[in-house]
């Protein structure tokens, strides 16, 4: 989910402000696709492989994430006392089915709009690894809370890029699985870091 320093909002605001505006990135991704003349749909195949590798490849991001959550360093704090601040009341008083709503919504629009139109067009003008660089680094740049966050999301594109990929196939649910569980996961952490900073 797209997270911007120093933007703390009003729980019920913020929420619903997030979920409309990463909803309204597939509206962009069509409007994109139109003038790319790329379907942003043509990759999302409903199959249980891809979801089965969807959920197994939420494991690496999220074990980088919990790692970097438990780091000492200055650099790693402050990137979770970012996420605390900007997302830790809002998500506070929301259920979990509620955060699962939300990072389904950013899982699913972020992918469409990236993996489905960004990462193919950048392949179809620069060729397939300028253009998964190059769209992984827009990624990032548009994550950057920090430096160190903008770099993490940019390494996190990269990784989506290649599960877009299943040999000589492509398939945008596995990259949508990742990052919907990957997104829901870190609420779940991020709301019990917030909930320990009340105590």
């Amino acid at each position: 989910i797209l997270v911007m320093k120093n933007t703390p909002q009003p729980p019920s605001f913020s929420y619903q402000t997030a979920c409309y505006f990463e909803g309204s990135l597939i509206l962009l991704a069509i409007f994109l696709g139109s003038i790319a003349d790329i379907d942003p749909f043509e990759y999302l195949v409903f199959s249980e492989k891809a979801i089965f590798y969807g959920i197994l490849g939420t494991i690496p991001p999220y074990m980088i994430f919990v790692t970097l959550n438990r780091m000492p360093y200055a650099s790693t704090q402050k990137i979770k006392q970012i996420l605390i601040d900007t997302l830790g009341a809002s998500l506070e008083k929301k259920s979990w089915a509620d955060l699962l709503v939300l990072a389904t919504i950013a899982g699913v629009s972020e992918e469409i709009l990236f993996r489905g139109v960004i990462q193919p067009w950048m392949e179809n003008s620069w060729g397939m690894v300028a253009g998964l660089v190059a769209s992984s680094l827009l990624f990032g740049l548009i994550h950057a809370a920090t430096f160190l966050y903008a770099v993490i999301a940019t390494a996190i594109s990269l990784y989506l890029g290649l599960c877009l990929d299943d040999g000589d196939t492509r398939n945008l649910v596995t990259p949508i699985v990742i990052h919907a569980l990957y997104d829901f996961l870190a609420f779940l952490a991020i709301m019990k870091s917030y909930r320990a900073t009340q105590h």
